[in-house]
């Protein structure tokens, strides 16, 4: 990844369906919230310069930014307004970094990877803006990308709605991050109206007027499809939680750490332990642990922080 960027992250949901008094991108997997899952992709690609786009009770937001051992700016959409509407209110920000490409993602989306943010902008050196896409089992309910005949170049992205019968059986559909030229990004949202069902501003509006002047969009494939996964509810957030729950355990499995029963086992992020350590079933690991080598840990273990030296025993 050569070329400099920004990241902008919509985190303006209000999240009604979780039933919770806090932002949905504050909800957790693994122990870490939705949006701090994005921010750690975007640091790792190598993107320091961040804005997030606030809105319903964004004082919590806030207020978890502000632990973060680095900075990241904010800024509050008082109005919902559609996706257009939020990335206008960060124009300020798009203008600092003028020349740049911007990427745009989903604060409730944990599982974009830095791999792909650094493919995503390799692959959009000679293109105006393109939209990560991702191929799924069953597409309903996304927009659905429609290509151009030479593969690469994005056609179209026609919404559950509208699409024909034909349309509605490509797999292949939107994630909603997008990678754009700032400058031809600014022009594009100036060029936007509101919707006249909704009255909202549609960010894939400027894809629209972008495609239009005849510049460049392209669809890039993530290779993993659940960079598409988001939560609405508590009972997709439990998915989530369960897909990075074996996802971490299988790394360590294949770090040598033995675990023969993950059945109740629950690792967060940030811990690490040391091959031929046997982690018994309902522990669970939480924080900046550190497990060293030939240690048996649980069962019904819970550490938070801990170190724990070489050739432990550690029970509930």
């Amino acid at each position: 990844m050569d070329k400099k960027a920004c990241a902008l992250i919509l985190a303006g949901g209000e999240g009604k369906r979780m039933k919770s008094d806090r932002p949905k991108v504050l909800s957790e997997v693994l122990f870490k919230p939705l949006i701090r899952w994005v921010i750690d992709a975007v640091k790792e690609a190598g993107i320091e310069d961040i804005c997030v786009v606030t809105g319903s009770k964004r004082e919590y937001v806030e207020e978890y930014l502000g632990t973060l051992p680095f900075e990241v700016d904010t800024v509050f959409q008082s109005q919902r307004l559609g996706t257009g509407h939020a990335v206008m209110t960060a124009s300020d920000f798009l203008k600092k970094n003028s020349g740049q490409k911007v990427l745009i993602l989903n604060g409730d989306a944990p599982f974009i990877s830095a791999e792909t943010i650094r493919s995503v902008i390799d692959a959009s050196e000679n293109s105006v803006c393109t939209v990560v896409s991702a191929e799924v089992k069953d597409p309903f309910g996304y927009g659905r990308i429609v290509r151009k005949e030479d593969g690469i170049s994005l056609k179209a992205i026609v919404e559950e709605k509208e699409a024909d019968d034909e349309t509605k059986k490509i797999r292949e559909v939107n994630s909603g991050v997008y990678c754009f030229d700032t400058d031809a990004l600014c022009y594009a949202l100036s060029k936007i109206t509101p919707s006249e069902k909704t009255g909202e501003y549609y960010l894939t509006d400027t894809i629209e007027i972008l495609q239009t002047e005849g510049k460049s969009v392209i669809a890039f494939l993530a290779e993993n499809s659940d960079s598409v996964l988001g939560a609405n509810d508590c009972v997709q957030l439990s998915q989530l939680n369960e897909i990075a729950r074996r996802r971490i355990l299988e790394m360590h499995m294949k770090n040598g750490v033995n675990i023969p029963c993950t059945d109740g086992v629950i690792i967060g992020t940030d811990a690490v332990i040391g091959a031929n350590t046997v982690i018994l079933p309902s522990t669970i690991i939480r924080g900046k642990t550190r497990i060293g080598s030939f240690c048996e840990i649980g069962p019904a273990a819970v550490l938070e922080n801990a170190v724990v030296e070489d050739n432990s025993v550690i029970r509930k």
